[in-house]
């Protein structure tokens, strides 16, 4: 049983008192391609059902879903598109955009991910900094409106012979849905054509010319300060990722995975996606985007045995007023990453939703994405105060400023090396080269590993606050608190003060029905955590700002304190 392979095996344990660790090498990385990945799937479990999108009334076995994709690669191919070209896939979950992640590994274009809330200039960055050639986009208006203003040449163009003045690589777009859009190709015309001039043969010409070290998906990180950087992954990757995380949730062909994260994103289409492909679980879609009762009627009614999610889907479905009418009693496991939890959630979870065996993990897009995860058996403490063990074939290591590894339980900066981390940022070799160092993936992240191999994230080197030349890691006051019974979410960051430099400053959403006070969270931290820990500054919100894949945005919290302060709104 995998649980055994993953938490009980030697490799946990850290090396001589230092915060390094080595994952298990007892099951062999793969060299297969996304493709040939796909295909064992479909061998083994050709009539099982696949494939679910509630709201696009969509129902494929497996064996049905590689015909469309074989379709969708031909005709992506009779448009031109060869080995390593770019195609962007700009839209919501639809059965699309599936279609379109397996139809571009199959023939070796390098698939595009692109954020589905980005506006023009953050389209028209993305687009030209990997120098796209095709883009795929949503059927909704606002999509069609923001590259119609993008490339107005589109309106006068004949569909595949594109000319764009800010998009000069750009020659295809392909527009879902079934209105004709001027200068664009409809999809489901791609598809009739690609089932026209469909050659198997040709196909698996083209794919046999791929190798698993091929690049084959391009993510743009969050891009918090700066612009986003595109990381640029593997299909060794990402098929191996997916492999280790399916395993440690003990994932099988009679289970349906409910998935409710962004496809754009590596939670969505690794850890959700490939991970039912290394298994043969059914994936379950609510919808095109997040709704708290689409994915309890899901899980209801489908009878999923596993949901993926962040902590903010969790705690949105609980408090749905709703939920006790859907049966989710099949619920046995699943992830949940991406941001901090209480133990009141995590209790939650387990009780509501069934979900004893959930399990919490660590990672980062830039290394496809985990790099940790707990065990379906790990005890609640651990749930709730690390991200579990290293995951097979990977190292880390906690070093300080100077880059050396510090003793267990110290604090410093977690660096991963191994098959999982990217080639680099496309077209990026001075941010790859400050991020990468010897094969290590430096995260930024500030983390601590125990004498058992557990790890804990801290915070955010660049969340770390000094007050009074007192260092102050926000994830310590957070964890406390998350203990007060009436706190759902809380977050803690630093805002400048004239007297130590920063004041700490802690925004508060409280449970359902709940009142507080400042003073009353103020009092609740006196006695467990030392003086200058404690939030000067409480603020009580209804949500935090997050990105859509659940990320707390702690800069937009930052601002929007400075100015108010400016604005004498706050003391």
């Amino acid at each position: 049983m995998i649980t055994q392979f993953i938490q009980s095996d030697k490799r946990t344990a850290p090396l001589d008192g230092l915060s390094y660790v080595r994952g298990s090498t007892n099951i062999p990385l793969s060299d297969a391609t996304i493709w040939r990945f796909l295909d064992e799937t479909v061998s083994k479990f050709s009539d099982h059902p696949a494939i679910i999108f509630r709201e696009q009334n969509i129902r494929w076995t497996w064996r049905q879903f590689a015909e469309q994709v074989d379709i969708l690669a031909s005709g992506l191919l009779g448009l031109g598109v060869n080995i390593k070209d770019r195609v962007g896939i700009w839209s919501a979950n639809r059965f699309e955009w599936l279609l379109t992640q397996f139809a571009t590994a199959r023939i070796g274009a390098i698939l595009v991910n692109i954020n589905q809330a980005y506006l023009e200039l953050e389209l028209e960055y993305a687009l030209n900094k990997v120098d796209c050639k095709v883009l795929i986009l949503s059927p909704h208006a606002k999509a069609s409106k923001i590259l119609q203003s993008l490339a107005p040449e589109l309106i006068d163009s004949q569909p595949g012979a594109l000319s764009v003045a800010r998009l000069p690589h750009l020659r295809v777009v392909i527009r879902m849905g079934g209105q004709v859009t001027p200068g664009m190709f409809r999809f489901q015309d791609v598809m009739a054509q690609g089932r026209e001039s469909l050659d198997i043969s040709q196909l698996n010409e083209v794919e046999a010319r791929l190798a698993a070290q091929d690049p084959i998906n391009i993510q743009f990180t969050s891009g918090t300060t700066g612009h986003p950087k595109g990381a640029t992954l593997t299909h060794h990757n990402i098929v191996n990722n997916a492999r280790y995380s399916a395993l440690a949730i003990n994932l099988k062909e009679t289970d349906s995975l409910c998935i409710p994260l962004p496809l754009y994103h590596c939670m969505g289409m690794v850890l959700s996606v490939l991970v039912c492909v290394s298994t043969g679980a059914t994936m379950v879609f609510p919808g095109e985007i997040f709704d708290a009762e689409a994915t309890l009627s899901a899980i209801s009614e489908e009878r999923c045995s596993a949901v993926h999610g962040v902590p903010t889907m969790f705690i949105t479905e609980l408090g749905h007023p709703h939920f006790d009418r859907y049966d989710l009693g099949h619920l046995r496991t699943g992830i949940m990453a991406g941001a901090i939890f209480s133990v009141e959630t995590i209790k939650r979870i387990v009780s509501k939703m069934h979900m004893n065996q959930i399990t919490i993990a660590y990672g980062m897009t830039e290394t496809s994405p985990l790099s940790f995860q707990s065990d379906i058996a790990d005890p609640i403490d651990k749930l709730t105060t690390t991200v579990g063990r290293i995951h097979p074939h990977l190292e880390v290591k906690i070093v300080n400023k100077e880059g050396k590894i510090v003793p267990l339980t110290e604090i410093g900066e977690l660096c991963t090396r191994g098959y999982s981390v990217m080639r680099g940022y496309w077209a990026d070799e001075k941010a790859t080269n400050k991020a990468i160092i010897d094969g290590w993936m430096h995260s930024g992240d500030l983390a601590t590993i125990d004498i058992d191999g557990y790890c804990s994230i801290v915070g955010r080197l660049t969340d770390m606050l000094i007050r009074g030349g007192e260092n102050i890691y926000p994830r310590e006051v957070e964890d406390i608190l998350f203990r007060h019974p009436k706190i759902e979410l809380a977050q803690v960051f630093g805002i400048p003060d004239k007297k130590y430099g920063e004041a700490v400053c802690a925004w508060v959403v409280l449970r359902l029905g709940e009142q507080a006070t400042a003073e009353e969270i103020i009092m609740f931290c006196q006695e467990k955590i030392a003086s200058y820990k404690i939030p000067k500054i409480v603020r009580f919100v209804d949500k935090m700002p997050m990105t859509v894949t659940g990320k707390v945005q702690k800069f937009m919290m930052r601002k929007q304190m400075i100015e108010m302060r400016q604005y004498n709104d706050i003391k």
